[in-house]
Order: structure tokens, then sequence, then C-alpha cells
């Protein structure tokens, strides 16, 4: 395995701080997606929304938005704080596309990484089912995408891809 350091990665707070040096208007929203069923395997779901303005967050127009869950006792931290952790690291990565892609990992993610936490495997279907089921398109997209960066099979793409046909606009 490759090694890094720590230290070359900066924090989601010094990230903020940087964004928000750029973009003093800056918005940011989490959205707790958490289902009955993720908290009955221990798992929190949030969605962070980056807006660079006011005008941005009325028209409802992000400039990044970005998905994390973490697992309650995954981890000493998330023994108390797993909630705020899948907070920080929504926010952290949706800082980053904000900014146009800068800097990669935060320093959090890249600890995880260090300690060897892996995740749980991802339910590429039944994500898009719900997402369907709430007509949202620009999120069954983005779902798509993380799946072809996942690599996941053509059939389960397909399948994907066809939630994104039903889902109404």
């Amino acid at each position: 395995m490759a090694q890094f350091n720590l230290a070359d990665y900066e924090t989601v707070e010094q990230r903020h701080a940087r964004v928000i040096a750029q973009f003093p208007d800056l918005r940011s929203i989490i959205i707790n997606h958490t289902t009955p069923a993720d908290r009955a395997v221990g798992m929190w779901v949030v969605e962070a929304r980056v807006y660079l303005n006011a005008a941005d967050q009325a028209a409802d127009l992000p400039k990044a938005t970005e998905w994390a869950f973490e697992i309650d006792g995954a981890g000493l931290a998330n023994k108390t704080s797993a909630l705020e952790n899948a907070c920080t690291s929504a926010l952290g990565r949706s800082l980053r596309w904000a900014l146009g892609g800068s800097k990669g990992a935060s320093r959090e993610e890249m600890s995880k990484v260090a300690a060897g936490k892996t995740p749980l495997k991802r339910d590429w279907l039944a994500e898009a089912d719900k997402l369907a089921l709430t007509y949202d398109v620009d999120s069954l997209r983005l779902l798509y995408t993380d799946a072809v960066a996942a690599k996941v099979s053509a059939d389960i793409l397909e399948k994907i891809k066809a939630y994104g046909s039903t889902a109404k606009p």
C-alpha cells in the first residue's frame, strides 16, 4: 500500500475557511437522508450542498453536492459522533468540488484510509429506487456517475439508467 503523510492533507475546517475567504456569502446545507433501514444497521446517510451565495441558494443551484455515510461504532469517534462525522465528510467533499476539485481528499478522509476502514458494500439499486421515488433525476445522474467510477457491473449501470427514465422531473 502506498505511504502518505496526513500532514500533507488539509482538514475540512481549513478547507471551509479557504472557501469562505473566497466566497464570503457561502451557504452550506446538510440534509439527513438516513432511512429506518439505514438506522437498523447503524448507518447515517447525509448530503451536503454548497451554494456560493444567497441567490444560488434561493434558486436551489448548488455549486457542489456530495454524500457520505458513517457507521455507529466504526472507529473510536463513531462511538458517539457518527452522524457528525458523516456531515463533516460530505461537507469536506462538496467544498472540494465547489473549488473545482482542489487539493483532493481531506485529512479526515485520509485518516480513515490510514486506519484501514473500509465502507460497507453500497446497494446501488436501493439508492436508485429511493431517488426514483422522489423524482430526483439529478441525484440519479450523480449516482450513475459514482457507480461508473466504482466500476460496478454493466447490468447494474443499465438498471440505474432505467430508473432515470422512469423518474418524473
